[in-house]
């Protein structure tokens, strides 16, 4: 019979990582209960055995790309606890009510603005970038908001509900380049603190605000990052929202990462460490969702370009721990690499995507023309 350590080394080979071979993509494990404990737990188990470094990967990016493109994490004799905890809890009760959205912000936007300075680009967009002629992650990012104003096509005096602002980054960009007065929500106290002081002297209001509570019309409605956020029970209330404070003839645009499946939980590492409640969503989900409400315009899928994006966070990352490691510890450090480069990956084995999704009122007749 076949030990632990036997089926994951054949498992490794079929996707050309040698456990405690010399590449950098291959895996070095320390400890030969490593082999136990992820059967036993899952991906929760196989993520906090790394940050508790009971095995490294040089080049842990170009690992996660090989288990993701062979789906080598769906072959494996592992019992996901995790998932099926999660599952269930999702079933039994809205994981992203108003009482619970706030978990995000504080384990993932509040554990503070230093890290996100360091890591993100001047204009601090926690997003994927928009790589077509970039060079860098700061003209990715720039060309990421310009393409979305291109796609709302703003014009000056306009008014803007940006659901959702992160640090400000987009209100600031539409305010000063277009003319357009912003109205930005979002659940962090952090990131409003630091939104209210890019964005001081411009038409932009700060709003530390759940999205179900804003009423008012709108020319525009944007959503950056934040529907990852939401939730499946959520999805259609979410659109209401947009849908009520949109004007007849008005433009909504969703960047959004997007599934392949119809999901209704994260994964357990994702959920505890990064993201608490996050769902990615589907395209049967989001277009059944806005049923009635709204017409599709344009989908414009460019989620390679977040593989670039963030392996550009990582190298900031990285080049800038020593500065900022007084605050964390080492098992953030690892932690933190971990999310990075497994994120990545997903991007780079076409796992994950990314959306840019235009729509339209019922109410409206304009023909929209769309733009890359």
């Amino acid at each position: 019979m076949r030990s632990l350590e036997q089926i994951f080394r054949e498992a490794f080979a079929g996707i050309d990582v040698t456990v405690n071979g010399d590449r950098p993509w291959d895996i070095q494990v320390h400890n030969s209960k490593f082999y136990e404990r992820v059967v036993g737990g899952g991906s929760l188990a196989f993520g906090e055995s790394y940050m508790e470094g009971w095995w490294d990967c040089e080049a842990l990016d170009q690992f996660f790309f090989r288990v993701f493109h062979h789906r080598l994490h769906k072959k494996l004799p592992v019992f996901n606890y995790g998932f099926l905890l999660l599952a269930v809890a999702a079933k039994l009760k809205n994981l992203q009510s108003k009482s619970r959205a706030k978990q995000v912000a504080f384990k993932h936007y509040d554990i503070g603005n230093e890290l996100f300075e360091k890591m993100l680009d001047s204009r601090m967009m926690y997003s994927c970038g928009y790589w077509e002629k970039a060079n860098n992650l700061e003209e990715a990012q720039e060309a990421k908001l310009e393409l979305i104003c291109r796609k709302l096509k703003l014009e000056k005096g306009m008014s803007v509900l940006e659901i959702g602002c992160g640090w400000g980054g987009f209100a600031k960009y539409a305010a000063e380049n277009y003319g357009v007065s912003v109205t930005a929500l979002t659940i962090s106290e952090q990131q409003a603190i630091l939104a209210r002081e890019l964005n001081e002297g411009f038409p932009v209001e700060i709003r530390l605000q759940d999205y179900r509570d804003v009423n008012g019309k709108f020319d525009r409605v944007v959503s950056i990052a934040m529907l990852e956020a939401v939730g499946y029970r959520n999805y259609r209330e979410y659109m209401e929202v947009a849908s009520r404070c949109l004007s007849d003839d008005g433009l909504f645009l969703i960047h959004t990462i997007g599934g392949g499946h119809d999901a209704k939980t994260t994964d357990p590492w994702i959920d505890k460490y990064i993201f608490p409640n996050g769902v990615i969503p589907s395209a049967s989900q989001l277009s059944k969702s806005w049923q009635g409400l709204f017409v599709l315009e344009d989908w414009h899928n460019f989620g390679l370009y977040y593989d670039p994006t963030l392996m550009a966070w990582l190298e900031n990352f990285e080049e800038s721990w020593d500065s900022i490691k007084a605050d964390y510890d080492e098992t953030f450090y690892r932690m933190w690499r971990y999310y990075l480069c497994a994120s990545a990956a997903t991007f780079r084995a076409r796992y994950n995507q990314l959306w840019h999704i235009v729509l339209t009122k019922r109410q409206s007749f304009n023909v929209y023309q769309g733009v890359r």
